[in-house]
């Protein structure tokens, strides 16, 4: 069966989340994927918008990464595509003014293909006249657009309820993605299979906003069973994150990014429940590297032969838990350092999206690597999606 393909439709200050979780996680997942913006070319950058509900009567914005179109818009056909993928943020706002967006758009609808939708997305679904009588959810604020436009409004539960009417899934927030991303690859044909794992993150205070977001949700998605800890911290609390991006500099900028929620508590947690260990980068692994909790449970991991994923600075944490003699791994090039007085030998991350097995070890440099990061974690899981 030929590859499966989907179109990500982008615009500037798109949410940040609601643009790169699709787009790597079904990459991932084995389907190609197009990220294309009007009036911008193969290798542009759109800017993204980091939403946050924080207590206040509505979202909060900084700004979020720059996401790379891989596909100019003006050369794009809808027929060559199996679905469509609409992030939300305040792109759409725009977007739904713009004619050949919203013809485009109408053309998925009508001819059956499938169409994901999220947050304020279905502001161009109104604008192209496609959701009459159609059940779907949306950010709240959303709703007067949608009802006048004929649709049939369905109040969101959570901030991650999922509405499938036909081809149609909706959501109201990125907390939706696991269950959009689900439903859309099964609406697509896609059998995930090898799903019952359990999955344990080690989180802290601002690690990058994508390491730890993308993977987890990608995990989620697919049918596991994912926790997220935090030394000092429980279920219910939050770590800040940080966004860092490459802009020229002669190293990553930063801002800050989204708050991220623990799932479990650090102190409860039994690592001999779980299948595998993902270690985010960022600047947490700085100081988690010097938490003996954290370097017994590191240890844990690896000397049980478990699956054992770390990305960018995560290696910092296995270079101190001494589980990298004879080991070959990558890393954020500035943790080679790190990674060789280890006792490693070092794979060069070339290009930065590349990523290796050894063994029971999955290492990458940095997030653009997510795609090959999470696929080659599914594969020592044994977790497939098949179309």
């Amino acid at each position: 069966m030929a590859p499966k393909r989907v179109l990500l439709l982008c615009g500037d200050f798109m949410e940040d989340y609601e643009a790169m979780v699709p787009f790597q996680a079904l990459q991932a997942f084995g389907i190609t994927v197009d990220a294309v913006c009007p009036g911008k070319k193969s290798g542009d950058a759109c800017r993204t918008a980091v939403h946050i509900l924080s207590g206040g009567q509505t979202y909060t914005e900084t700004v979020g990464h720059n996401f790379t179109l891989n596909a100019t818009f003006d050369d794009i056909e809808h027929t060559n595509y199996d679905g469509l993928w609409l992030p939300g943020g305040r792109a759409p706002e725009y977007l739904a003014h713009i004619p050949s967006v919203v013809e485009l758009v109408a053309k998925f609808v009508n001819s059956g293909k499938q169409i994901a939708c999220i947050c304020h997305g279905h502001l161009i679904l109104a604008a192209a006249g496609v959701v009459e009588g159609r059940k779907c959810t949306a950010f709240p604020p959303v709703k007067p657009v949608l009802v006048a436009a004929g649709a049939h409004w369905v109040e969101p539960e959570t901030m991650s309820t999922t509405v499938v009417d036909g081809n149609l899934i909706t959501a109201p927030t990125y907390e939706g993605h696991p269950e959009l991303l689900r439903h859309f690859v099964k609406a697509l044909g896609g059998t995930i299979s090898g799903f019952d794992k359990k999955i344990l993150f080690i989180c802290g205070d601002y690690m990058e906003d994508y390491e730890v977001k993308v993977p987890f949700q990608s995990l989620q998605a697919l049918g596991c069973h994912v926790d997220a800890i935090c030394p000092s911290k429980k279920t219910g609390d939050t770590c800040p994150t940080a966004v860092h991006d490459f802009e020229g500099d002669q190293t990553y900028s930063e801002k800050p990014g989204h708050n991220f929620a623990l799932t479990a508590t650090f102190d409860d947690v039994d690592p001999s429940a779980y299948d595998a260990l993902v270690i985010p980068g960022g600047r947490s692994p700085e100081y988690l590297s010097l938490n003996e909790s954290v370097i017994s449970l590191v240890k844990h991991f690896m000397e049980a032969n478990k699956p054992v994923a770390s990305i960018c600075h995560g290696q910092q944490i296995l270079a101190a838990a001494g589980v990298l003699k004879g080991r070959k791994c990558t890393a954020y090039p500035a943790v080679k350092l790190n990674v060789v007085l280890s006792g490693a030998t070092w794979l060069e991350p070339d290009p930065i999206s590349r990523c290796f097995t050894d063994g029971n070890l999955v290492t990458g440099a940095a997030w653009p690597g997510h795609p090959e990061f999470i696929a080659q974690l599914m594969s020592l899981l044994g977790i497939q999606v098949s179309f």
